[in-house]
């Protein structure tokens, strides 16, 4: 394919007069639409002014290469531009532009095109060449100059490869570039100009769209004396460990080559040792599998863990309102929204919240599979969030007989209805955000697995990949594994926990009734084991309102404070720890340590979420002990609680507040001080 076969007489402008970077870019997609190569426009434009918004195509030397990639392009294509007197194009030498040319890529695997386009980039490098272009007097001229440059030209391969030298400086560089079509081999062109006018040897690799080209081998590296890597995209790094290396922007390569070759000569460069992130990443897959789950569970960690602090402060300050204008005293259980002011931040908070699992799985799922694992990700995260339908609510379902317009739905249908479903008094199907982790594993490997699945199949299909077959059939098997496996196991033994708590009640022995439920507030931070057990203190909390029974309702209001303080532990707890052990917490972990005391005091387990999400296996005893010992305490000094939420901003409330404190202080302290003898100190 040459260059001219992508350039249709129709996109070319010799005589264009933008007034404005964007009108210029808006004439530009006007030409490339004639050629018949975009299949809509709108969206095509949208791609365009897309990757301006990332940094400017305004390359410097008065050419702008702006570019579009997506499904709306149905042929690649170029559409060209000789401005007179030049536009304002934002770009990097801050010169106007007086050359454009417009790149519309396809969304497929088949990159033909890119080594075309690639070539075109550098051949731009030329100042011969770009007077050329710009001095034609014709379309027909136009394409005959670029037909003849692009005939001289070797190709992209031929031009990367170094010369070989026994003697004299080395130097090796590596270019890349978000979209990898222009910028990338432009850098490369840069830096080997500017190698071979200083007289020294280079080699570049370069990492575009179409893969990685004159890869760098271990002798490459081994007997360089500096490398230059001038990347905007993530580019392995570790391998570079140990040698002099100037890292810069890949618009230096293009603008400030000599620069970049210059400091290589005089050894101006610090020595890499590798503690890049990339690195670390390299690092973490030479560690093995226990290192790689650490690192994917974390990944879904650091992403929910924003959700956790803004929901969690805004449902605070919402009880907060609510004690400002008077109401800490009530035990309603509308406290938190009984204010229009308080009502809204409770919503949004509430809302913020019920994202944490969700994107806590998808996240996960993206780190094992990419982007294609998200969808997958979010989808089993709503499932473990919100559990299995109410089959009450569908219109199959008649009372006790599950039927369709009074008849029997048949054994597969029925089949569906019995175990993917949620029946009345049937117990939760929640699971958490424990089930949130299992749903972002699965849907990784899911996806992976489809992805070796799919990987014979024709080229031509590639792009139906990642938009149709990996959504579809990885959210129906997540699905399936969660509506009829994971949500329905984590129920029966949230039912089971309830009818456990039942029979403690009734036997009165509320030591051990607080120890319990103290406990299972802290296990899994607001997922199905926590709600079951403030289900249970709230369910007991309504009895008690209606019941003259007065030891049935101080079992109830003991209850609810157990149920409270075990809540209020963890957070604080681990704030606690942040600040007595800080080496034993990551920079990010420490900086929630203000919003977990907030957090705590205000009855929001969930802040504890990300450190028991990564690294359960000490973090959840820590907190499991912590709040079953604040439970136990709360019973034994018969503390009570007549409001089912709110933490400290419900004070009013409680009986024994001193003791209740009391108990507060003693399980934090407990989880803070297991803490610092459990976890290991953390490298960063």
């Amino acid at each position: 394919m040459r260059i001219t076969d992508l350039l249709d007489e129709r996109s070319i402008d010799l005589n264009a007069r933008p007034k404005s970077k964007n009108e210029a870019l808006d004439q530009a997609v006007e030409l490339m639409a004639k050629s018949g190569k975009v299949k809509d426009k709108d969206a095509y434009k949208k791609l365009v002014y897309a990757r301006e918004e990332e940094s400017t195509t305004g390359v410097g030397e008065g050419i702008a290469i702006p570019h579009g990639k997506g499904a709306c392009v149905s042929k690649p294509g170029l559409a060209a531009m000789v401005i007179n007197d030049g536009v304002e194009f934002q770009a990097l030498d801050d010169e106007p532009v007086d050359l454009l040319f417009l790149i519309a890529a396809p969304d497929t695997k088949d990159n033909v095109h890119l080594d075309v386009l690639s070539k075109l980039s550098m051949m731009l490098m030329d100042e011969d060449f770009r007077d050329k272009l710009k001095n034609a007097k014709s379309p027909k001229e136009f394409l005959k100059v670029i037909d003849e440059a692009d005939e001289e030209r070797a190709s992209v391969d031929e031009s990367l490869k170094a010369e070989s030298t026994s003697s004299g400086i080395k130097i090796v560089a590596v270019t890349s570039c978000p979209t990898g079509i222009a910028h990338t081999y432009m850098a490369a062109e840069g830096l080997e100009k500017a190698a071979k006018k200083a007289g020294v040897v280079i080699k570049v690799e370069t990492r575009g769209s179409s893969g990685a080209k004159n890869v760098l081998s271990d002798a490459d590296i081994e007997d360089a004396d500096c490398v230059i890597v001038a990347a905007d995209a993530k580019v392995p790094m570790g391998r570079f460990k140990g040698k002099k290396l100037i890292q810069r922007k890949v618009a230096d390569g293009i603008n400030k080559a000599d620069e970049l070759i210059e400091m290589a000569i005089a050894g101006d460069a610090s020595v890499f040792n590798g503690s890049s992130e990339e690195s670390e990443k390299e690092e973490a897959e030479k560690k093995g599998g226990a290192h790689n789950v650490y690192t994917w569970l974390m990944a879904g960690v650091s992403h929910m863990l924003p959700l956790v602090v803004g929901g969690g402060i805004l449902v605070a300050l919402a009880f907060l309102v609510d004690t400002i204008a008077g109401y800490g005293a009530s035990g309603s259980g509308n406290f938190g929204s009984i204010t229009p002011l308080a009502a809204l931040l409770k919503y949004v908070g509430g809302l913020a919240m019920g994202l944490m699992v969700p994107v806590l799985a998808g996240y996960i799922a993206y780190a094992i599979a990419d982007r294609p694992g998200l969808a997958v990700g979010f989808v089993g995260g709503l499932l473990a969030a919100n559990g299995n339908a109410a089959l009450s609510g569908f219109v199959f379902s008649d009372g006790a007989t599950i039927s369709l317009d009074g008849k029997a739905l048949g054994a597969f249908s029925k089949f569906l209805a019995d175990l993917g479903f949620q029946h009345d008094g049937g117990g939760a199907t929640v699971s958490g955000f424990l089930g949130g982790i299992v749903a972002g594993f699965l849907a990784g490997f899911i996806v992976l697995g489809l992805q070796k699945l799919c990987s014979k199949m024709p080229a031509a299909l590639d792009g139906i990949k990642p938009m149709l077959i990996y959504p579809l059939v990885g959210m129906f098997c997540i699905a399936v594994l969660m509506i009829f496996i994971f949500n329905p196991l984590i129920g029966w033994f949230n039912t089971e926990l309830s009818e456990m708590l039942t029979q403690l009640g009734k036997s009165n022995a509320l030591w051990a009734l607080g120890l319990v439920l103290g406990a299972m507030m802290a296990i899994d931070m607001g997922g199905p084991i926590n709600k079951a057990a403030y289900v249970f203190g709230s369910g007991m909390l309504a009895q008690a309102a209606g019941s003259s029974d007065p030891n049935f309702q101080k079992i109830a209001y003991i209850s609810m404070a157990a149920v409270m303080v075990g809540g209020m532990c963890p957070p604080v707890g681990i704030a606690l720890a942040n600040l007595i052990f800080p080496k034993k917490f990551t920079k990010a972990e420490r900086g929630t340590t203000i919003t977990n005391f907030i957090m705590g005091a205000s009855f929001i387990t969930e802040g504890a979420i990300p450190f028991a999400a990564a690294d359960p296996g000490r973090v959840i005893p820590c907190t499991l002990v912590g709040s079953g010992v604040a439970g136990l305490l709360v019973a034994v000094f018969e503390c009570t609680l007549m409001a089912p939420h709110g933490g400290l901003f419900v004070v009013a409330t409680i009986g024994n507040p001193l003791l209740y404190l009391v108990a507060w202080a003693v399980g934090s302290v407990i989880t803070a001080v297991m803490l610092g003898i459990l976890k290991k100190n953390v490298e960063e």
